[in-house]
């Protein structure tokens, strides 16, 4: 099993620190970095700048939205970062929600599993720098009856194949992303229930597609936090879990919140849910059950956080992203120290 880190969203007043982070995970010989985006920094910005300071960690975004791009354009950044690179870039793609998609970007949050098999069919035909022509429901290239023309990418990519991530957590989602990707970024995972609400349905994608689980790259999100005491760490991600859990999406729709209760927090999550969107999110944060924390963080001793990442390995999770926590950059430096002691501890590495 490998190591990523997370960075999350820049602008957060830890930019420098960010940066600090992302080459000592360089130096420590963690696989990726990724970077985030919603309505704030962009990805590929970020991603620009860590590359150009690092020296042999993959840099991914996670994502890079759909909704934000036309995909011949995501094709032509993903290009131009593998060739700026020297070939470390990994494209991570998601439909977001739609309460950004159709509110910050304008585009209808509709019919997100067929938008994003014609988006990935598009940008990797884009990407082998053929002339590019499509005709789908959601995209027709060249537009019918008008002056374009089937053009091709003029970048040379670093790779031939640039490794395509999807950010999925439903079962349709996950599903096809082991169709028609090469890996999936998963978010809240549990050991104990990954097979249930993710690799199994990960792996039907993949058989219907002719395929096994094998070289497919299931990599998990998870906040990390190193000390004795644990429900401690655990309380400082309350506001992190009841912001994904209540207020992340709509009532109708909120991934998270059906990830909760498909997880066996149904009766929670509604509380949760109810408290934060009626503006208490003290009360929401403190209905979080802190074994939903536990579950889906890294937290404690390194032998601990060892014991955890062989449950994970044995869950599938083939790449361990981590967002080491702490309120300096010295404890975050710490806590991206520690990751590599315990996945060495755990006999994974």
């Amino acid at each position: 099993m490998r190591l990523g880190i997370n960075l999350g969203y820049w602008g957060a007043g830890m930019d420098g620190d960010n940066l600090a982070v992302a080459q000592e995970a360089d130096r420590l010989g963690y696989d990726v970095c990724w970077a985030a985006e919603a309505y704030g920094s962009d990805a590929p910005t970020v991603l620009t700048w860590v590359a150009a300071q690092t020296e042999s960690i993959d840099v991914g975004s996670a994502i890079m939205q759909i909704p934000a791009r036309q995909p011949a354009m995501t094709a032509m950044t993903a290009a131009t970062l593998d060739s700026l690179s020297g070939g470390r870039f990994r494209l991570g793609l998601g439909v977001s929600g739609p309460q950004v998609s159709e509110g910050w970007y304008g585009v209808k949050f509709d019919k997100p599993l067929a938008r994003t098999r014609e988006y990935v069919e598009i940008v990797r035909k884009a990407m082998t720098r053929e002339r590019l022509s499509y005709e789908g429901q959601h995209w027709t290239l060249p537009l019918p009856d008008g002056p374009g023309k089937p053009i091709k990418l003029t970048v040379h990519p670093q790779r031939e194949h640039i490794p395509l991530y999807i950010a999925a957590i439903g079962p349709k989602n996950l599903e096809q992303t082991g169709e028609i990707a090469d890996g999936a970024l998963l978010i809240f995972p549990s050991a104990d229930h990954l097979e249930d609400t993710a690799v199994k349905h990960l792996r039907a994608g993949r058989e219907k597609a002719g395929k096994t689980m094998e070289g497919f790259d299931v990599c998990p999100t998870l906040p990390l936090a190193i000390g004795d005491d644990v429900k401690g760490l655990a309380d400082m991600f309350r506001p992190y879990t009841a912001l994904y859990v209540g207020g992340m999406g709509s009532r109708k729709q909120n991934f998270y919140n059906q990830l909760a209760q498909r997880m066996g927090y149904e009766k929670e999550a509604a509380e949760i849910q109810d408290k934060y969107l009626s503006g208490d999110k003290s009360g929401a944060a403190a209905a979080v059950p802190h074994q939903l924390i536990d579950q889906t963080t890294l937290l404690g001793s390194v032998e601990r956080i060892a014991d955890r990442m062989q449950a994970y390995a044995g869950a599938g999770v083939t790449t361990l992203t981590l967002a080491p926590a702490g309120f300096t950059l010295d404890e975050r430096i710490a806590a991206l120290r520690a990751g590599t002691d315990a996945l060495e501890r755990s006999g994974l590495a």
